[in-house]
Formats: C-alpha cells, structure tokens, sequence
C-alpha cells in the first residue's frame, strides 16, 4: 500500500520553521563550551534535513548537511564554537529559511546567497573535515552485468547508536537478502585514541546495492534507526531507458538542435502557438507539481479541544431540555422555561469564549523574531544593546499576530537607528554604555497592550514642531500638547533625521505602521522624554471577529462604536460650547477643545436632537485626537460580531462595518478615524465657501 507523502508536508514545514527559529534562539545564547545547546541545534538541524529527503526538497537536504557537519565538529569537541562560526551558522539559517520557503512556495531561490554561504561553509569545513575520498573507494558496477537497479545508501548513524540496542550489522544483513551488497566503512570522523569513548560508534558507511527492491522495501530496513541516523538513499538505473518522450510521435515540440533533429511537420511550432509543456522533454510531472501549502493552521492544546467538547455537550443537554419544554409547554413550566434560555445563554457564551481562545497564540510567535534582527542590528551600526522582552506568553488572535509582525519590525529598527544613542554619547551623558530596548505585551481593558520603548535619547519635540511647520502641517500659532506633536510622526513622508541610513531615515514607513494597527481596529501612542527614551505603545483588540461596541441612537438608527475608542460620555453644558470657523463646535472638556461631530448632520438622518445645548456627547480618540459624538440616545454596551461592509457590499466612509442585533437588525459600525476627516472635510468645505462669499461682497 503506498502511502502520500504530500499530506505530510504541511506538518514538515511548520516543524521545520520551529525548527529554525529554535537554532536561530539558541545560536544567539550560545557561549563558548555549551555543548548541550549545540547538541540540541544539531537535532533541529537533523531533523530539518532528514524531513527534506523524505519529501524530495533535495536542495534543503544538501544545505542542510553542511551546516549539520560543521555543528557535529562543534558537539564532537573537534572544533571551538567561536563568534565567527557561530555568525556563519546564523547566516546559513537564514539560507535554509529561503530554500524552504521556496520550497514550499514552488518558487526560485536567492542562488547567490546560497551559493555563497555554501563556500563559506566549505571553506570552513576545509580544513577539519578529511575528504571523504581517501576513505572511500569508487564502485564500478558494468551496466551489462547488473540485474536490477543500483541503490546508492549513506548511513550516517548517531554516535549513540549502539546504546540503544541496535547494531549496523544486522541491517547490513538485512540489506544484503535483498540484493547484492557491496559495504564501504567510512573512518573521517574517528577522533583520537585518546577522546575515543568505547560505548560510542564512530563510522558510517557508504553502501551499493543491486536489487529490485523498491526504496520503501530498503528504507523499511532502517526502520528503527531513522530517528539516530542520517539516511540518504538514491537510485540509479543501470541503463537509460527509452522514455515515451523519445518517442518523436508524441512530441509537440524538440529542443534539439537543428543538426541533431531535421525539422519536420511534427516538431515546429508557429510563434505563438500554445506549447503543450507536459510534453517537453526534460519536464517532469514532479517539477510541475505545485508544493505550496495555501491551508494554514494552528497547534491547539488538547485541553482546549476537551473543553471544547465538554460544552457541546453541555448545549446539546440545554438544547435537548428546552425541545422537550416546547413539545408539551404548559404556563405552568414558564419558570423552568427561564432557567433553560439562561443555561442556553450561559453554554453560548462559554462555548463562544473557548472557540475563541482556539485561535489565540502566544504573543512570542510574533516576537521571536526580534532577538536576531536586534544582534543584526547591533552589528550593522556598531551600538551596544540589550533586547529585553516581558509577556511572550501574552495571547493574541491569529489574524492580530500576523500583521502586527511588520509595524512592529520597524517601530524596533527606529528603536535601534534613532532611539539608542552610540556608545561614546551614551557615557559622555553618563548612561550605561550598553542601551536597552524593552519589548513587552500584556492584556488592558479586554485590549492588547505591546509598549516597544528604548533608554536612548528620546524624541527631540522642539525638531518635530519645526518640521511640521516646515512642511505646512501645522500653523506655527497653534498651541500643541505634546501627544500631538509627537502624532505628526505619523504623517507621510515625515523625517527629521539628518542623515539617511539603510535602516531608515527616509520617513517612509511610520504612516503605513500607523494605517496597519488602524486596519487591525488598533491605536498607537508615542510618549517620549529628551535624553532618557522613548515609549510606542500599540494597542489592539483581542480579536478581529468580535467587537465591543457602544449601541447608540440616532433618529430612529443604531450604530455601534467601538468601545476602544471611547474616552468618557456626557451631557454638554450650553457654557463650554463653542463655535469657531467653519461651522465647528468645539466643546471645552477640562484643558480640551473638543470637536463635536453631530453624526446627523454628517450621514444626513432625521434626528430627535438638533441642538447641541444639553445634548448627548460620546467623546471618542482616534489619530491622537478627541472628538465627541453627538447622538440621540446611549443604548447597551454588547459584544458583536464584525461583518465586513468591504465583501458583502462595498466600502462606505466613516462606517468600518456592520452587524446583526439580537432582533434581527442589521447595525452599522461607526469608523471613528474615518468619521473625523469626514467631519474636517466638511468644516473646510464650509469655510472656503464662507470666504467666497465675503469676497464676493467685498467686490
């Protein structure tokens, strides 16, 4: 029965991406003498190129082999783990990363990067690995002489082989009832009489076997031992075998060259005729195959799932009790009627709360990355520095976590480039000469908190201003708070670097990290003190599919602001408003002037409430401003779910979508960013038409 092996390759490359950001982890904490750290590196390494053989990733397997070469020397105490290898094995991470991913994607590869890497690591291994020439001897075999197929095996077993019960001999018998053998001992790696261990095995073999066996016949051979070996098996054919493509009747096209194929009626084909590929020689069906895993997937703990299935039996009673109610209900059973929908009420919202934490993941998915592009980092602009990450077990939404990876890859390369001074001004102002940057997450308020903040010089306010005035963002009379400067950061194109690097400096980037978090339904703060550091703190909804939300009425329409968003509500008082240009009404809320957005007049809606006087305010941030929301009525505050407007009809500003309400309503869900340059455009629109009007009088 065959088996396949294709369903398996997802499982292959998820364990293999652990695999490398295991080594990756490890190889930036390894010291001098940690042996047991390079054991464990080299069984991810091991793993990774065992797996790829298997599923035909050959160039994965040949890579991966030297990196597994140079990391056995460094566990055999045959070679020093110094910076320099440890630096070439972390570049050699990074290669195999691309050869998997291009595995995995059927697509081309960077060949110079791996070309490259592979003679530095052969280079490496140059001097310290005898060849395997010496030790072995070329085995011809005639063609004509064969019966059967030649099957070229290399048995690398672990040096702990034999500890385990097991002994070459045996499969060397095993191998040898199936064909004819021919075994080649290989002494390379035979240390010195005097660090021999005699519990350990020392050789491996290079081994020939004539036979009609299939591979899976030979491989079931070494059964027992896959896992303490490295086993590499290719077959070869005594003989060319004439393919259907040889056959010049079937062919639509031929490579040949002109001398070696006349042309024929058969084998030209007019420009623009279609090439039937699957037929061109040298094309195999292999090669066609698409690799690429689209499905993506999540590890779930077996307790979540035993939860889970805990409560949908739990329903599955309620449900049961509630269907016998409703085939004989008498008044009389009304109470028992109540405490059914309640437990119902209690079974939905657990069984929601588990599903949900299904598609949660440790926050450390997301920053397990950081520690290798600090030390790059580090290197590339020669500052001293120390990551420091705090809440890696914070859990977070699938969907959350993995577009919050890039915002965050450059809120840290800021940290990096502009944050954390050089060494000579970090001791001129008397700071530790090694800068720190903290990474941390943590749960706030049903929200997800990740502050990226830095002991280095901070953000100069003063420069900020002065660009923005510059540039024409602001006027130069306004009065600004500091949060407020600090937003303009976000503005496209904004930089107040003086020098360009190519880790940034160009002001491109802070407003896509800014429009991302604000796809996600999230916020960014900037907090920042001259000389002692800077502090981004992002802040994000647990999930993308359910929302907190604030019902509220206008007219006779519900609408749903998110609860993130919402600062405080009130009632205005006639005493604080004002009217300033444009039309706007600002409302004087403690040191704020706050405008005040009548959601009426802005979607066009009959409302009960027209004046501002004593009415009802929601005051919202977004973009580093407040706002407040004049609405007719406050209304429950209730989770929802989060249908998009975007796919089921089309997009529509100041609403970010809509949802369903208990009795069946459909909700819409107010975009609060969008709603305030909605209600700008129109104060501005106003105004222009207000000066036209007076220079008309005026002439």
């Amino acid at each position: 029965m065959s088996v396949d092996l294709s369903q398996f390759i997802p499982s292959f490359l998820e364990e293999s991406f652990e695999g490398l950001e295991l080594m990756e982890s490890s190889l930036l904490n390894l010291d001098a003498g940690d042996t047991e750290t390079i054991h464990s590196i080299f069984r991810a390494a091991h793993s990774i190129k065992g797996g790829a053989g298997t599923f035909g990733f050959d160039k994965v397997t040949e890579f991966t082999h030297l990196v597994e070469t140079l990391l056995d020397e460094m566990r055999d105490g045959r070679r020093e783990i110094t910076e320099k290898d440890t630096e070439l094995l972390l570049i050699a991470v990074d290669c195999m990363r691309i050869l998997i991913e291009a595995a995995r994607d059927d697509t081309d590869h960077d060949e110079a990067k791996i070309e490259k890497t592979t003679a530095l690591l052969a280079e490496a291994l140059d001097d310290d690995v005898p060849s395997s020439e010496s030790d072995t001897q070329e085995i011809a075999i005639e063609p004509s002489n064969i019966k059967g197929k030649i099957w070229q095996i290399s048995f690398v077993p672990d040096h702990h082989l034999v500890k385990t019960g097991n002994d070459p001999i045996f499969l060397f018998n095993a191998l040898a009832s199936l064909g004819e053998l021919t075994v080649k001992a290989k002494t390379d790696a035979l240390p010195a009489l005097k660090d021999m261990d005699a519990e350990e095995l020392y050789l491996s073999w290079e081994l020939t076997l004539v036979s009609d066996a299939s591979e899976d016949d030979i491989r079931e051979v070494f059964e027992w031992v896959e896992d303490e070996c490295t086993l590499e098996i290719e077959g070869i054919d005594p003989a060319p075998k004439v393919t259907e493509y040889d056959k010049t009747d079937d062919v639509d096209i031929s490579l040949s060259d002109d001398s070696a194929l006349p042309l024929s009626s058969s084998n030209i084909v007019s420009a623009g005729e279609p090439v039937n590929i699957a037929k061109l020689p040298g094309i195999s069906e292999k090669s066609k195959t698409k690799t690429k895993q689209d499905v993506g997937s999540i590890r779930v703990g077996v307790d979540k799932v035993d939860s889970l299935i805990n409560l949908v039996g739990e329903l599955v009673i309620t449900q049961s009790m509630l269907s016998e109610l409703g085939n004989d209900f008498e008044i009389s059973k009304l109470e028992k009627l109540t405490s059914g929908l309640e437990q119902l009420l209690q079974n939905t919202k657990e069984l929601q709360e588990s599903v949900m934490k299904i598609r949660m993941l440790p926050i450390s998915f997301a920053f397990n990355r950081f520690p290798r592009l600090v030390h790059d980092l580090a290197l590339k602009t020669g500052k001293e520095m120390e990551l420091i990450i705090r809440g890696e077990q914070t859990e977070l939404d699938k969907t959350v976590m993995e577009q919050i990876g890039d915002p965050l890859v450059h809120l840290v390369r800021n940290a990096v480039d502009h944050g954390i001074e050089s060494s000579e001004i970090r001791l001129a102002n008397g700071k530790p000469i090694s800068g720190t940057i903290i990474l941390a997450a943590y749960h706030q308020g049903g929200n997800i908190v990740i502050e990226i903040s830095d002991d280095g010089g901070g953000i100069n306010r003063d420069a900020v201003l002065n660009k923005a005035i510059e540039k024409g963002l602001v006027d130069s009379h306004v009065t600004l708070a500091d949060s407020q400067i600090f937003d303009l950061l976000f503005e496209p194109g904004f930089s107040t670097a003086q020098e360009v690097s190519d880790i940034s400096g160009r002001g491109v980037g802070m407003d896509v990290v800014k429009r991302n978090i604000q796809s996600l339904g999230g916020r960014i703060q900037v907090e920042s003190e001259k000389g002692k550091g800077s502090k981004f703190k992002v802040i994000l909804p647990l999930t993308l599919a359910i929302l907190d939300g604030q019902l509220v009425r206008v007219g006779t329409e519900i609408y749903i602001i998110p609860l993130i968003t919402i600062v405080e509500s009130l009632q205005a008082k006639p005493e604080l408003i004002n009217r300033v240009s444009g039309d706007m009404i600002v409302y004087r809320l403690r040191e704020d002037n706050v405008p005040v957005i009548p959601i009426y007049q802005l979607f066009n809606l009959p409302a009960e409430t027209k004046d501002v006087n004593n009415a009802l305010l929601v005051v919202v941030e977004a973009d580093g401003q407040k706002v407040g929301l004049m609405v007719d009525d406050l209304l429950a505050q209730q989770q929802v779910v989060i249908k998009s407007l975007k796919d089921n009809y089309q997009q529509v500003n100041g609403v970010s979508g809509a949802t369903i309400l208990g009795d069946g309503s459909v909700a819409m869900i107010l975009d609060v960013p969008g709603m305030i340059a909605m209600a700008m455009k129109r104060a501005k629109k106003i105004q222009n038409e207000h000066n036209t009007t007076v220079e008309g009088e005026l002439v």
